[in-house]
């Protein structure tokens, strides 16, 4: 009898982008330009390493349990009560333990097919039935999901932008596709790239919604540059909430990482700035697309993602591309074979990116 349940033993783990270390135990002591992961190349906040450091002698005590300070902080920016907020160990942490929480009986779960495969992991890892809506040209279809509803559906997943397409349903197409979910089925609405969608006129903040039956989860990994410390935060109802902490694990994030985000969100002018970066290296790049012909996907977050005319070449350009010391995202892991996702870096990255690519590209197409 084997130990590990079927579900389990069918279960494709998540595979990060590659690290600069994976990447040199390959190709030997070279210092390579990770654009795979999204991350921030600008770094993080000044506030939050001289937050970090001074609270590096108190490593040997657990952190507070209920993340107060954070939980606090978080709840006056968005003009909540902090019983509206939880904070976890990145927003798959917070997604993991709804699952937990409120998953019960013959449940089942419904997103998008190339969305997040963070959040696919996760629903496979469950146990319990999930169903994956087609998108339509690389956009979340939402009457699509709406028509999988069943009387078995407890959660949806949406994440708004989408990674890794970077796209965005609008407010019109957020407001219908409510009108058709019961109060019964939770909404677990993903803005990880909050930041860099929402000065958009048409995206749906959801915090300028008051669903009962919606769990906004938001990240200080992307705009904020904390990754490496694993932050999350959610807002919902207070009764959903309440039910999350007695899942949550009792000392995430670490005392570290809290501080951080605390200091993080002093700093106003390191979001602007990173925003502002991102937006004008992101324009640099769509014309440099444009100049050679490469097709891509608009998007409202720090990655872009390309669109090649078939798997074999966009495997191609993946691995020429590490051999130059360029590390992206092949996105076949992700249910797009044909596509490579590139995370919006600085200035001199992107030129190197795109010196490499240019090399790489000419060599495919011969």
């Amino acid at each position: 009898m084997s130990l590990v349940p079927k579900h389990i033993k069918k279960l494709k783990p998540y595979i990060a982008g590659k690290s600069k270390d994976e990447f040199r135990r390959k190709y030997g002591d070279i210092n390579p330009i990770k654009l795979a992961s999204n991350e921030n190349s600008l770094g993080c906040s000044p506030k939050s390493i001289e937050r970090v450091q001074e609270y590096l002698e108190s490593c040997n005590r657990y952190p507070d349990s209920s993340g107060y300070k954070l939980r606090e902080k978080l709840a006056k920016k968005h003009d909540l009560s902090i019983n509206n907020v939880i904070i976890g160990s990145g927003s798959e942490g917070i997604m993991s333990n709804i699952m937990r929480t409120f998953l019960h009986g013959n449940d089942k779960i419904i997103s998008s097919r190339n969305s997040f495969i963070g959040f696919r992991v996760l629903a496979d890892a469950s146990g319990y039935d999930s169903a994956w809506a087609p998108m339509n040209k690389y956009h979340y279809d939402l009457d699509a999901i709406a028509r999988m509803i069943d009387s078995q559906t407890k959660i949806i997943y949406l994440a708004n932008p989408d990674n890794p397409t970077g796209t965005f349903f609008n407010r019109v197409q957020f407001d219908k596709f409510m009108q058709k979910v019961s109060d019964r089925i939770l909404i677990i609405l993903d803005e990880a790239y909050y930041e860099y969608a929402k000065d958009s006129h048409d995206y749906p903040d959801s915090m300028l919604y008051r669903y009962d039956n919606i769990i906004t989860l938001r990240s200080f990994s992307k705009a904020y540059g904390l990754a490496g410390f694993r932050v999350g935060y959610g807002f919902a109802h207070e009764e959903l909430i309440k039910n999350l902490l007695k899942v949550k694990l009792p000392f995430e994030p670490s005392i570290l990482a809290q501080e951080a985000a605390i200091a993080a969100l002093d700093d106003e002018d390191f979001i602007e700035n990173s925003i502002r970066i991102n937006t004008n290296q992101k324009n640099d790049l769509y014309q440099f697309f444009k100049q050679n012909n490469i097709n891509y996907i608009d998007s409202k977050t720090n990655f872009i993602t390309i669109i090649f005319d078939d798997e074999k070449t966009n495997y191609t350009v993946c691995e020429d591309l590490l051999k130059e010391g360029v590390i992206v995202r092949n996105l076949i892991g992700f249910g797009l074979p044909n596509c490579m996702r590139v995370t919006i870096g600085l200035e001199k990255e992107n030129h190197i990116f795109k010196q490499a690519f240019l090399k790489v590209i000419k060599k495919v197409v011969q």
